[in-house]
């Protein structure tokens, strides 16, 4: 499996179709990336088992997300005001 995910981070290019957001407005797609990954993170650090895969849902949200999204969103997750549930 490890390779598989290693393979299609090499051939990635932008973020593929999710049927979960069929509609052209990305921005639903681009915040549950964030909190996907950010869950793929909390989870697998709690388990002690590599994130190696948790970097798909980065590659899909920093493709689709505007930078200064990202960056709201970490400095509130720094200072415990994001919205979301990680």
């Amino acid at each position: 499996m490890a390779e598989d995910i290693a393979t299609k981070l090499q051939n990635y290019r932008t973020a593929p179709f999710d049927a979960r957001f069929p509609n052209q407005n990305q921005t639903r797609n681009c915040f549950y990336n964030y909190l996907d990954y950010h869950r793929c993170q909390k989870s697998l650090d709690a388990k002690g088992v590599d994130t190696a895969p948790c970097d798909w849902y980065k590659r899909v949200y920093k493709s689709l997300c505007p930078i200064s999204w990202i960056q709201k969103w970490d400095d509130q997750r720094e200072a415990g005001t994001f919205p979301g549930k990680i």
